[in-house]
């Protein structure tokens, strides 16, 4: 029981991260935003696994070009399309579109691996991708954001971050993967941040706003999220830990509604769409390789 509260509340966390992310993108510019939250949660990481196993130099020696392979694929690439593309996407609907990685993480899985997608796992996305049309108003005239797309981007990202993690890392344990990952994303988005922006600057003339949503970020919806899903994974198993995944779009439309945009009902109907095609995935077999 205890695991599995653990993990809802990852979920919930990342959820919340959607509206977070708006209210700081109202003070500083994409590439500032993403590079202050992910310094300070890198830090908070390393300091973590320092104190929980030890930095075995060693990992770090053998995986280093895989780590910061996917570092900027999965930490600079997704959270670049995700800061980016919340300028002009909802958090409702960026929460809904990152809601379907894991059974985009799963077609794209097969794809690589030459493997046929089980049928149902293609009649899942095809009724999420109904369920993302309605949430953005599609059937009723209105069209895809140009933040919407970058935000599809970064889930496929996320998706190939999550399938090199299993393909590419030797002999690492999954913490280890995901801090020094986070890590060499980190300095990238730091680096492209001095590169394009003046981010002290911008930093020093914001509000209080901007710090705690920038803290809750960082510390709660990315160190503390990943500790109690990776609770749950342990005690309770991959497949019924990510379910709970779904329950992150649920959290973006509830936060959404307490700051004063209550959603429309098209919107709800999308999130409940999008989520029955995952659950329907979910439990799709793997299909044969093709002959």
């Amino acid at each position: 029981m205890r695991a599995l509260l653990l993990s809802a509340l990852a979920a919930v966390f990342w959820g919340t991260n959607f509206e977070a992310t708006r209210l700081v993108l109202a003070e500083v510019s994409p590439w500032t935003a993403a590079a202050f939250r992910f310094a300070l949660a890198a830090i908070s990481a390393l300091l973590w696994l320092w104190t929980i196993r030890g930095l075995d130099l060693s990992v770090l020696r053998r995986n280093l070009t895989a780590f910061a392979i996917l570092g900027l694929i999965g930490v600079t690439g997704f959270n670049a399309a995700l800061f980016l593309g919340m300028k002009t996407s909802s958090p409702v609907t960026a929460a809904l579109i990152m809601g379907t990685s894991p059974l985009t993480t799963n077609l794209l899985d097969a794809l690589i691996n030459w493997r046929r997608p089980a049928g149902m796992a293609l009649v899942g996305m095809g009724v999420s991708l109904v369920g993302v049309a309605l949430t953005v108003g599609a059937f009723s005239g209105a069209h895809f954001a140009t933040g919407d797309l970058l935000i599809a981007a970064g889930s496929l990202a996320w998706a190939l971050y999550s399938i090199g993690c299993r393909r590419w890392v030797k002999d690492a344990a999954p913490l280890e993967t995901t801090v020094w990952t986070m890590v060499f994303g980190a300095l990238a988005l730091v680096v492209i941040a001095f590169l394009a922006e003046s981010p002290i600057g911008l930093m020093a003339d914001a509000s209080p706003v901007f710090w705690l949503a920038s803290l809750h970020m960082a510390l709660i919806g990315s160190v503390l999220a990943f500790v109690f899903w990776q609770i749950g994974i342990a005690q309770r198993g991959p497949a019924a830990t990510s379910v709970l995944f779904n329950l992150v779009p649920v959290s973006a439309l509830v936060i959404a509604a307490v700051f004063g945009r209550v959603p429309h009902w098209s919107q709800v109907l999308g999130v409940a769409v999008a989520i029955f095609g995952v659950w329907l995935a979910s439990g799709a077999k793997p299909g044969k390789a093709p002959r």
